[in-house]
């Protein structure tokens, strides 16, 4: 199985295994909040029960990019299905932060209702703490499965789970206050709850974006990517490298200049060899296009008005001084360097002077020619019959 194909299996098995294991933790936790919080009168508790509760929506979501974003590219997606990640976890985002809304106008309204508020009794706190130690494991075990395959989205549930645990410290903070007789805190700590989810929303929801966008990797990673591409062999300069972030992984393609003179073959393997030392050295990097280039065109473009092969081989071929050659020559070699062109041409030692003064002359009066190089064949040698 091709490396990719198997990064993208073991992601999505590590993201159904960890997110199932969240959702079953999460359904037991939730009943045992929301139970607790209504025999103790805690508002607190019934809010982070609630919260707990919306988890088991945001692992249908992460469960359904799980399913959907590993595919492999296809014909309508063929830079793969990332961005279905992405998606997820802005949805992930937005339905924490109706969460967020939902328990603070609740807490809101009963802290400034006419109603005196109810006593909270002191077993909430022990529902409580059983839920920070519920939701810190979650984080954990979510977070050290996210950075094994490198996924954003399982990173940004994990995330989630110790928001949940930060709100139960609330929570707990607000129940101990209530209990000390400032029964006013129970509300406020879920409010504080409320406003700590939404933060968390706004940031996955903005990271999210940004990617959507196509936000490149950050600077200093791009310039260390260009450091070490550009220190390569075979590589002379590195420049327009552009990278985009999707669904936890890094496209980038990159304009590589070689040497002027060597081959499309040797050019090709150069950056076949930069792809390949790329992806070793930065794991993160699903694909790379390297642009080969015979010179710096990142400020300008020299080369861009000048004829192709076919305009220039069609005027030398018609003209009657240098048409002559043509039954001579084997090959043609073409060299776009610095605005003109440099011809090699390789002839037969049929060939005769007079032939090929006549072929530079024609040359020499076109302007964008700089220079002409005539390299004569050899004959093959045969051994002798026996």
């Amino acid at each position: 199985m091709p490396k990719d194909n198997q990064h993208r299996t073991e992601r999505a098995n590590a993201t159904r295994r960890v997110t199932l294991v969240g959702a079953g933790t999460n359904v037991g936790l939730a009943f045992t909040q929301l139970v607790g919080g209504m025999f103790s009168g805690s508002q607190a508790l019934i809010a982070d029960g609630f919260h707990t509760l919306s988890d088991l929506v945001s692992d249908g979501v992460v469960l359904f990019a799980a399913h959907h974003a590993h595919k492999e590219a296809d014909a309508n997606h063929p830079y793969g299905h990332g961005r279905i990640e992405t998606v997820a976890t802005v949805v992930l985002g937005l339905l924490l932060a109706g969460v967020a809304i939902g328990i603070f106008l609740q807490a809101w309204t009963r802290l400034f209702a006419e109603t005196a508020l109810p006593a909270v009794q002191p077993i909430a706190l022990a529902f409580a703490a059983l839920a920070l130690g519920a939701k810190e494991t979650l984080f954990r075990y979510t977070m050290r499965a996210a950075q094994q395959v490198r996924s954003k989205l399982l990173e940004a549930n994990a995330w989630h789970h110790r928001s949940d645990a930060i709100s139960s410290v609330v929570v707990m903070l607000g129940i101990s206050g209530a209990q000390l007789g400032f029964i006013w805190l129970d509300s406020v700590a879920a409010m504080v709850v409320a406003a700590l989810i939404l933060y968390m929303a706004g940031r996955m929801i903005l990271a999210s974006t940004m990617e959507l966008v196509d936000t490149g990797m950050d600077v200093n990673q791009a310039a260390e990517l260009n450091r070490f591409m550009a220190n390569l062999p075979g590589v002379k300069n590195v420049h327009m490298l552009r990278t985009r972030l999707v669904g936890g992984q890094i496209f980038a393609d990159a304009h590589i200049q070689v040497t002027s003179d060597i081959s499309v073959s040797e050019g090709h393997h150069v950056a076949e060899y930069v792809m390949r030392q790329l992806k070793q050295k930065f794991p993160d990097i699903s694909d790379v296009t390297a642009h080969i280039d015979p010179e710096d065109d990142e400020v300008a473009q020299p080369s861009a008005d000048l004829p192709i092969r076919s305009e220039i081989l069609a005027i030398l071929q018609h003209d009657t001084d240098s048409k002559a050659l043509f039954t001579h020559i084997d090959r043609i070699t073409l060299h776009y360097i610095e605005g003109a062109i440099q011809l090699e041409i390789f002839v037969s030692q049929e060939a005769t002077a007079s032939a090929l003064q006549r072929f530079r002359k024609v040359c020499e009066r076109m302007a964008y020619i700089r220079s002409v190089k005539f390299f004569r064949e050899h004959a093959p040698q045969h051994d002798a019959p026996t």
